[in-house]
């Protein structure tokens, strides 16, 4: 499967959750991204999984070598978004709610 069905599969089972939009709602930055209440929570891009996580996860996750900070080409990696590693055993269905639902409870704060 290629990253490009991969995220595919990945919007059509979050597509189905009656506050996510999908991909295709706006043009430029975040096109390619799955949003919850408005705020994008997971993306494809340079055929990546790229999602919205707390910097600690993030942290995490890139010290344990399952990605690397994601960079919109600024020249500066953001400290809350994860690109995952292409071989990365990870699940993107579970990286996916977790950051959505990171994405949801900071916009109750």
């Amino acid at each position: 499967m290629t990253e490009d069905e991969r995220f595919e599969d990945l919007v059509d089972e979050f597509q189905r959750l009656p506050e996510v939009t999908p991909p295709g709602a706006s043009r430029g930055f975040g096109s390619h991204a799955l949003r919850v209440h408005n705020r994008i929570f997971a993306m494809h891009v340079r055929g990546r999984l790229v999602v919205k996580l707390p910097k600690s996860r993030v942290d995490a996750l890139v010290e344990d070598g399952h990605g690397v900070r994601f960079d919109a080409n600024k020249g500066t990696p953001m400290k809350e978004w994860l690109a995952v590693a292409p071989d990365s055993p990870l699940s993107w269905a579970e990286l996916a709610r977790e950051a959505m639902e990171f994405v949801v409870g900071a916009r109750k704060r």
